[in-house]
């Protein structure tokens, strides 16, 4: 039996669709070279901004896990647990309520600057590289982000040239107060989402004016009716954008909101037609806005305030949290120009938010007076006025002492939501109104000729270079044990047990937390660092009460002195050990008076067991 031979197939089907698929690559790479070359300003200002965000954060860099934030190292190790809590989400083991600190009661996120959103979001990178790794990146980009979203908002929404969207990208960015508060306050710096805010307002207010009329910001004259659909859409946007920032931080959005609420008042003042043709619209779609943002906040909003470990006030005083008047015109000791003896005027590294200094304060008056567009500077002025004013606090403080002078934040201190917002945060509005104001009178003499094309660039730049900042100091910090870099604590605590350090953490000595943050917060810990409601009358306060066995080992620490342990301390423990949940109790060798804390710690628990690096009791 004979059988036919194969015949070839016809290659040409296969070469034509090679041919096809050349064309297409040579097209998509005509389209992105074609795409970079359009936008290379944008991407140049974008690498700017990239490379002064890393060499400000540079000294976290040779080894974030070694390395910390020399200024404010206690709130870095709490961002740094938080990131390793928000990254178990990617696991399936996340909750509002975590039981990874505070043992047993717990910890609720909303009610902490969690930054829930980033830490998801960056929760490859925490779980693969660990969350000091993940904070440096978020302390460079939320500096970097921020400046590039402004620059993008004032070249693409103000129509501002290139030069002056980058200068006012790069104060909103890059300014003393933003500098300041990246010293580990990651909820406060992640402002890049703030312009996408105002450009979804702006939006929703073109879309809502059925004119006729002039509109400033439009850049001519309107003759068409509301444009319903553009109305929805800039609604639905401004939800989606106000949800994620409730979970990356409430605070700036609260602050955002004030701020847009007095311009809009402004403005309104400034171009009553406007305001009568498009308030009923515009109104319309913020309420469409607030009701969509709600069908997604409302029960983590009640679980803030209401929910198990909620608090519904603000733990801070107002007074104590008040910006120094003179502070405004002295420059920040974290910008070249600045000096350390200035940091007498605020409550610490964190917190230079009205430090811009005179010169830019005088330019940005001249700015004001000179730049045009009088509707959208007047809505500027009136907005860094009230937000100035109420930086100052229930009283005005000048240069460290207080004048019995009361500050208009007296009116409105003491009302629900506002009191958990600092006074002297509200300065960090100034950083985008009056980069606007230079926007605006940069873009203007660029437009222009004669002397003030060359001269108001240069003013303004003379302006900032004394705030420009410098880097943020760093230090090193002691190596995490063994015990827990090994996953040794496994073999005395089952994964979503409760260990015990020792000395437990606290707000002002929260270094156990970093236990659990190497850990991927695999197990949970009593006490630490987080906000709850142990204060008067459950009130919000910083940490929780200490139980006996708690302050017993907290004063061996402290003290070095070995106290008596009889039957009746045995007890105490071993009945802390059941309220914790604890599975076990660990001691390593660097911890302070180590050789006192394991020789008390043996008459309570018994002999040890050495694991790694650590010696540990199992309870």
């Amino acid at each position: 039996m004979s059988s036919a031979a194969p015949t070839a197939p016809d290659a040409a089907p296969e070469q034509a669709f090679r041919l096809a698929d050349q064309v297409n690559r040579r097209t998509r790479a005509t389209r992105l070279l074609a795409a970079v070359r359009r936008h290379r300003a944008d991407l140049l200002a974008a690498l700017i901004f990239a490379v002064l965000a890393g060499w400000l954060t540079h000294g976290l860099w040779p080894d974030p896990g070694a390395r910390i934030l020399a200024l404010n190292p206690e709130d870095q190790t709490l961002y740094e647990w938080f990131l390793a809590v928000d990254a178990r989400a990617l696991l399936g083991d996340f909750d509002l309520l975590t039981d990874r600190l505070n043992a047993p009661d717990g910890v609720n996120l909303m009610a902490n600057t969690t930054v829930i959103a980033l830490g998801i979001l960056f929760a490859p990178v925490t779980l693969l590289l660990g969350a000091p790794v993940t904070f440096a990146l978020l302390a460079a980009a939320n500096l970097a982000g921020t400046a590039l979203a402004w620059y993008l908002l004032f070249h693409r929404t103000l129509r501002a040239r290139r030069v002056a969207a980058a200068i006012g990208g790069g104060l909103c960015g890059f300014g003393p107060g933003m500098v300041s508060q990246t010293n580990s306050h990651l909820h406060m710096t992640a402002q890049w989402l703030v312009p996408v805010i105002v450009w979804l307002v702006v939006r929703l207010l073109r879309a809502a004016d059925p004119g006729p009329g002039t509109s400033e910001e439009a850049g001519g004259t309107r003759t068409t009716g509301p444009d319903r659909r553009r109305m929805l859409t800039s609604a639905a946007g401004l939800a989606g954008a106000v949800t994620a920032q409730v979970f990356i931080g409430e605070e700036v959005l609260f602050l955002a909101a004030i701020t847009l609420l007095v311009m809009a008042i402004s403005y309104a003042v400034a171009d009553r037609d406007l305001a009568r043709r498009a308030l009923p619209g515009f109104a319309g779609g913020l309420a469409i806005a607030a009701g969509l943002a709600l069908l997604v906040l409302g029960y983590p909003l009640w679980f803030q305030f209401a929910g198990p470990q909620g608090v519904a006030d603000g733990m801070f005083t107002p007074a104590y949290f008040s910006a120094d008047l003179s502070s405004w015109w002295t420059l920040s000791p974290l910008s070249v120009a600045g000096s350390d003896e200035s940091a007498r005027l605020t409550t610490g590294p964190a917190e230079y938010n009205t430090f811009l200094g005179w010169p830019l304060l005088l330019v940005a008056a001249v700015c004001a007076i000179w730049a045009g567009r009088r509707r959208l500077v007047f809505a500027c002025v009136a907005a860094g006025l009230v937000m100035g004013a109420l930086s100052l606090g229930p009283e005005v403080v000048l240069g460290g002492t207080r004048t019995a002078i009361p500050g208009p934040y007296a009116l409105i201190g003491g009302l629900p939501v506002v009191d958990g917002a600092l006074p002297m945060r509200f300065a960090l509005a100034l950083l985008p109104i009056v980069a606007t104001l230079l926007v605006l009178a940069v873009d203007r003499a660029l437009r222009g000729s004669g002397r003030a094309r060359r001269l108001v660039p240069l003013a303004v730049g003379v302006a900032l270079l004394p705030i420009f900042p410098t880097p943020l100091p760093t230090a090193g910090r002691p190596a995490v044990p063994e015990f827990i870099t090994g996953g040794h604590w496994r073999q005395c605590v089952p994964p979503g047990g409760v260990l015990v350090p020792v000395p437990l953490p606290t707000p002002k000595e929260p270094w156990p937390m970093r236990w659990a943050t190497a850990a991927d917060a695999g197990f949970g810990l009593p006490e630490g660092f987080f906000i709850g409601p142990y204060g008067r009358g459950g009130t919000a306060a910083m940490g929780t009460f200490k139980q006996p066995t708690s302050a017993l080992l907290a004063d061996v620490a402290r003290r070095g002195d070995q106290p008596a342990i009889g039957d009746e301390q045995r007890r105490q423990a071993a009945r802390d050990a059941e309220f914790w949940g604890a599975s076990c109790v660990a001691l390593t060798d660097d911890a302070p008076h180590a050789e006192s804390l394991r020789a008390t710690l043996e008459q309570l628990y018994g002999p040890p067991t050495r694991i790694a690096d650590a010696w540990t009791w199992r309870v």
